[in-house]
């Protein structure tokens, strides 16, 4: 069976802060349905290649193609409205807010009471809620509750189901594990594999090479801005990825 085309395709990407290379032609390809790790050390380029892809900032040379058409950005609004969601590690959740206002911040749905006065739908804001996290197999009861009332783990899953529910096709999520106790890992390891489940193509960033090779279909390693290696995880092994990462 043939591969499917990627979902997005990063070709000789370069980028300078001042005087500093912060990436040196790098490429990699992202597929429906596959999760693609980077890893590296600090520094190495990881956070810097997804915020040229998500419009955080412009690269200067190369090409970023989505579809097979080239694309840069100007902003991540435009990235999102593009289908590529990007998750940070602080979520950037309104703690204070449910599910679903968490979901469509900024862009509530709005019905007319009495026929003319505009007012915000807060009943279709908990149902997309509830059938968006129970997409990512998240039952949850407390609809209502703000999103500060929940663990590391669910909060991830609305970060997840936010990308979902405004149907991204790309995700990125940069360390997402990071800061979690164990049973909190897996849960965001099973959200992920969700995510593949639904044809969805995945970049994560981790630090935490269990997490890397649970989870990814391909790992391309980063050192000091440029490609170190790529690696498929049951051709390699942990210690040859740092040795990759480490340049020895």
């Amino acid at each position: 069976m043939s591969e499917a085309p990627a979902i997005l395709s990063v070709r000789n990407v370069s980028k300078h802060f001042g005087g500093v290379q912060a990436l040196n032609r790098v490429s990699f390809d992202v597929h429906p349905g596959e999760v693609v790790a980077l890893a590296g050390d600090n520094g190495a380029g990881k956070s810097t290649v997804i915020k040229a892809i998500s419009g955080v900032f412009r690269y200067e040379d190369g090409d970023v193609l989505l579809d097979g058409k080239r694309v840069a950005f100007a902003s991540p609004q435009e990235a999102r409205d593009n289908g590529i969601e990007t998750i940070y590690q602080d979520l950037a959740l309104a703690d204070n807010l449910s599910i679903g206002a968490n979901i469509f911040l900024g862009r509530e749905p709005v019905k007319k009471l009495f026929g003319f006065l505009p007012v915000i739908d807060r009943k279709a804001m908990d149902d997309a809620a509830k059938a968006t996290m129970e997409k990512l197999d998240f039952h949850v009861s407390r609809l209502k509750a703000p999103v500060a009332a929940f663990s590391g783990g669910q909060r991830q899953a609305v970060a997840i189901g936010r990308a979902i529910y405004w149907n991204a096709r790309l995700v990125i999520m940069d360390e997402p594990t990071a800061a979690l106790g164990v049973p909190e890992q897996l849960k965001v390891i099973a959200l992920i594999q969700s995510l593949k489940a639904q044809g969805k193509g995945v970049i994560f960033i981790s630090h935490n090479l269990r997490d890397i090779f649970e989870v990814a279909d391909r790992i391309v390693v980063f050192r000091r801005g440029e490609n170190a290696g790529e690696r498929k995880p049951n051709e390699t092994t942990g210690d040859e990825i740092v040795r990759l990462m480490v340049g020895k």
